[in-house]
């Protein structure tokens, strides 16, 4: 430590679980969002991850509460919140925010695969037929009629959806932000902050699944599509970016007391993490790479892999904001005269390797996801369909989401 920091501020308490935390509820609200371009906006060309991305989103939904319950060290109480609840409290809103989040997921998915699972219940044998059969709650109706329900049920579910997301995550940055005692944290600001970034790290996530998984089975990238994730990116990189670089700048401008301190944590104590990973390698550089992602002078398999790289990228300078945000104010004294260490173990609790272990969790829960629910059934080229959706928005939208 360094300077004068209070004997009850030696350990930071939030470790990498605590990191871990919002940087998963970030790649789900993401990837739903990522979906609701095709479902509620009509974005035909990101047809062939308009399944993925929802189902991606459940996997890292189920994954998103186990930081908070395994830091706890006794799960159970986490359940307190919920038969005790205080409308007062912040922290409450969680549980409730995520059921209603999980029930929406949920629901949409189920009526987007309703036909899917009808067939499948006739199709397969044994165990796979009898699961199923239970996964069509008895509605085995696939007339037009139907799936044109189908698919009004699904894109009032994914409108619903969107306002769910930016609360989800919106949330977790109120937390950081409404606590006044930290100048690190305490900015209206941070929501808005958490929720960009979310948007960022969920299409850079997208565009990594959907390029691995076409590598695995051997399919061809559907290049409109990758290049239309790539100027979502691009764009939401920049509103993300600029307003913490804002952020940081009204600070300084404003100059307050805290402000040496917040000088100090970021050019001394953490510069590596901020400057280079955070800023640099995790927009800068691509931000760039995305620009030349673009250009159509260069070879296809080029553009593809610059994309690519750029995701990777852009979840590792995501991933480092967090840390940044969560870690960084604990080392700020209450003092504002000194800072704290941090100091992390390779696999002792919140340690590298439980850390990694549950960060890769929802990619395990994700692979046994898509065996149930296959989300590239029809993901063939959409040239043909953009033009349609262009003639009839509405009416097309409609009857292609069903059929698939």
């Amino acid at each position: 430590m360094g300077g004068y920091v209070f004997p009850n501020e030696l350990e930071v308490n939030w470790g990498l679980f605590i990191v871990l935390y919002p940087y998963i509820t970030g790649l789900v609200a993401g990837a739903f969002i990522a979906s609701s371009l095709y479902h509620v906006f009509g974005k035909a060309e990101l047809k062939p991850v308009s399944r993925l991305s929802l189902i991606s989103a459940l996997a890292f939904l189920i994954v998103a509460p186990m930081p908070l319950m395994l830091h706890l060290g006794q799960p159970f109480r986490a359940f307190n919140i919920l038969w005790t609840p205080n409308p007062t409290s912040a922290m409450a809103g969680f549980g409730y925010i995520y059921s209603f989040y999980m029930i929406i997921v949920l629901l949409e998915i189920w009526f987007m695969y309703r036909k899917d699972l009808v067939q499948y219940a006739e199709t397969r044998t044994g165990f796979a037929r009898l699961g199923y059969n239970i996964l069509t709650l008895g509605a085995k109706d696939i007339s037009p009629e139907a799936l044109h329900t189908d698919h009004k049920i699904v894109s009032a579910l994914a409108v619903i959806g969107i306002p769910s997301a930016a609360f989800l995550h919106g949330y977790v940055g109120f937390i950081f932000g409404a606590i006044k005692a930290n100048p690190w944290w305490s900015t209206p600001l941070m929501p808005v902050i958490f929720f960009l970034s979310a948007i960022v790290s969920g299409i850079a996530l997208l565009i990594l699944i959907y390029s691995v998984s076409c590598k695995l089975r051997d399919r061809k990238i559907d290049f409109a599509c990758l290049m239309s994730l790539n100027k979502y990116l691009w764009f939401f990189i920049i509103l993300a970016s600029t307003l913490e670089i804002l952020e940081v700048v009204h600070k300084g401008y404003e100059g307050k007391e805290e402000w040496p301190m917040i000088r100090g944590l970021i050019f001394d104590t953490i510069p590596t993490t901020y400057f280079g990973v955070q800023m640099t390698l995790g927009v800068l550089v691509p931000f760039i790479l995305l620009l030349l992602g673009r250009s159509e002078r260069l070879a296809t398999k080029t553009r593809e892999l610059l994309t690519v790289v750029s995701g990777l990228l852009v979840l590792i300078g995501v991933f480092a904001m967090r840390f940044n945000v969560v870690i960084g104010g604990q080392l700020i004294s209450k003092s504002l005269a000194g800072y704290a260490n941090f100091h992390v173990g390779l696999i002792n609790d919140e340690g590298i390797i439980p850390t990694m272990l549950l960060a890769f969790l929802p990619i395990a829960i994700l692979t046994v996801l898509v065996r149930i629910l296959p989300p590239w059934v029809g993901d063939e080229p959409v040239e043909e369909e953009m033009e349609e959706h262009k003639a009839m928005p509405n009416i097309v939208t409609s009857q292609t989401v069903s059929s698939r």
